[in-house]
């Protein structure tokens, strides 16, 4: 009996932490009238049919555009198909493999964390993942065999740091220096993706005995930082990654196609990765990865950078969270004082340009906005691996997703093209 009150407790506990009611109670993304929210429908239709003509000039397979203002859904279409070779007509609720927008769930859900007092963002790995010690940087690399030395650094890699890829570990296959390739490949790395039977915390502790490319908090290196706090969150909270994704942001906000891995009766709803071959839309190849991930394979790999898949209603979703500062149909996830720090320069002078690093997104700074197309100062915005990308605009409460999945070279212009026209065709 004792035990079965302290179940109950537990899972008293975690739904009232996981439900957290707010004072305030904005309404769920909705479909709504163009018009109504100052929005020209003369200009959305020039956004349709930019897109209709880059699906019929072959530069795309496919796309599912969505663009929101005031918590109002006033586009949402669909191109093209979902697989060329079956001849597959794409959907609007097509499911897509959202790979690096992956890094902002996870990065909210490190936030949610530190709201509840588990840690400063300041805090050193160490103290939570033992296996990192005392940071290294690579010093020197023998081409021949792969071996390096290393050399002390000064400071030590923090959760600030792997939240804005200061942290000075790379990202293996993708990474940009092809020294850290080889030793992230010779060690067993698993980037981004796999259909292998390993878990995340082990890929993590393998990784954590590389060398960095540099100083903590000195640079910007685009990294993995994202996956080792995927397992930091399991540390912290006590939940496998998953769960905790599912239960604290993913049931509250009501995004239901939102998974690591798909329930079967959501597998006819992926999108196939496509590739131009001979002047044809193909299916990629597995190469380091299979494609088919989500839905196939041990399923037991949680990349925190790279690893979901979603809808572009239920992104929408996530980032009207953000425009409503932290709140969703009365649930809370976030506090505004949050969020306001999670939109802030967090990494200085490091980027001297039309862009700021947050604690989840790059945004927008006055320079950017008045360079114009990338919309106001504030604008929060990244992509995914897959040709995916969303941004948020704050001041005008404008959301804008145009998901695609392709792999290698195309002739797409529609992600700078659709965002410059979109901020265009707001008209109040």
């Amino acid at each position: 009996m004792k035990r079965l009150i302290i179940f109950y407790f537990a899972l008293f506990t975690l739904i009232s932490v996981a439900q957290t009611p707010s004072l305030q109670k904005s309404l769920i993304l909705t479909e709504g009238n163009a018009k109504d929210v100052g929005i020209s429908t003369d200009r959305l239709s020039k956004i349709d049919a930019m897109i209709a003509e880059e699906i019929d000039n072959g530069n795309l397979p496919g796309a599912v555009a969505l663009i929101a203002r005031n918590g109002k859904i006033v586009f949402h279409k669909s191109y093209g198909m979902a697989n060329t070779e079956k001849k597959k007509q794409l959907q609007k609720d097509a499911i897509f493999r959202i790979a690096s927008q992956t890094k902002a769930i996870t990065s909210t859900a490190v936030m949610m964390l530190w709201e509840e007092g588990k840690f400063q963002l300041d805090d050193n790995i160490s103290k939570y993942i033992p296996e990192f010690g005392e940071a290294q940087i690579l010093d020197t690399f023998n081409e021949a065999d792969s071996t390096y030395t290393t050399k002390p650094a000064e400071n030590q890699i923090t959760i600030r740091d792997l939240i804005t890829h200061t942290s000075g570990i790379g990202y293996g296959v993708i990474d940009g220096d092809e020294r850290f390739k080889k030793m992230y490949s010779k060690a067993g790395i698993t980037d981004l993706f796999t259909t292998n039977n390993i878990t995340i915390a082990e890929s993590v502790k393998k990784l954590a005995t590389l060398p960095l490319h540099h100083e903590p908090g000195e640079a910007f290196t685009y990294s993995e930082g994202l996956d080792v706090l995927g397992y930091f969150i399991e540390l912290v909270s006590g939940m496998p990654f998953d769960e905790f994704l599912k239960t604290r942001i993913f049931e509250p906000l009501n995004m239901q196609d939102t998974w690591f891995y798909l329930p079967s009766e959501k597998h006819d709803r992926l999108v196939t990765v496509q590739k131009k071959e001979n002047g044809k839309w193909v299916n990629y190849p597995i190469t380091f990865y299979d494609t088919d991930y989500p839905k196939k394979g041990a399923k037991s790999f949680f990349s925190g950078g790279a690893g979901l898949s979603s809808t572009a209603k239920d992104y929408a979703t996530f980032l009207q969270m953000y425009l409503n500062e932290g709140e969703l149909n009365g649930v809370r996830l976030l506090s505004r004082t949050t969020v306001r720090s999670i939109f802030g320069n967090q990494i200085g002078e490091i980027w001297d340009g039309p862009k700021h690093h947050g604690l989840a997104f790059s945004v927008v700074n006055e320079k950017g906005e008045v360079s114009g197309g990338l919309g106001s100062e504030g604008t929060f915005e990244w992509g995914g691996y897959f040709n995916t990308q969303y941004f948020a605009d704050p001041k005008e409460k404008v959301i804008g997703i145009l998901m695609k999945q392709t792999q290698g070279p195309v002739d797409d212009t529609t992600g700078w093209k659709f965002k410059q026209m979109l901020f265009s065709s707001i008209d109040d």
